[in-house]
């Protein structure tokens, strides 16, 4: 499975060993050269240094070729970006984010995750 993970803090690392660890093809993005560093130089991954939600990183990270998205950084609004952006653009079958603010969850704005606005299948 090809997957392209956003961010490289503890969570995305801890993915990203261990999707490695299951032979999976993966590509990690983050912002920030040192843990991109870290995650080439203790992993089987390609690492990027980048923005997860502008196109021409994830397209770099091969996210025309994915399977799945997982957007973990430490901003809500990056991760959804990068889900809206891998299936508008590059039609990634799975994406997955992680939303921390309880603003977003509220029972309320439940429309919002879904296919018809924001397509993300994991929150």
């Amino acid at each position: 499975m090809r997957v392209v993970i956003c961010g490289a803090g503890q969570v995305g690392y801890g993915i990203a060993e261990q999707l490695a660890a299951e032979e999976n093809d993966v590509s990690v993005i983050d912002t920030s050269p040192e843990l991109v560093q870290a995650v080439r130089d203790t992993l089987d991954v390609r690492g990027l240094v980048g923005h997860g939600a502008h196109p021409d990183i994830l397209l770099q990270a091969g996210i025309d070729q994915a399977d799945m998205i997982i957007a973990v950084t430490l901003y809500d609004e990056v991760n959804m970006v990068a889900c809206q952006v891998a299936h508008s653009l590059f039609n990634v079958p799975t994406k997955i984010a992680r939303i921390r603010s309880q603003a977003y969850l509220q029972p309320h704005w439940a429309d919002l995750f879904s296919s018809e606005h924001m397509p993300i299948d994991v929150i």
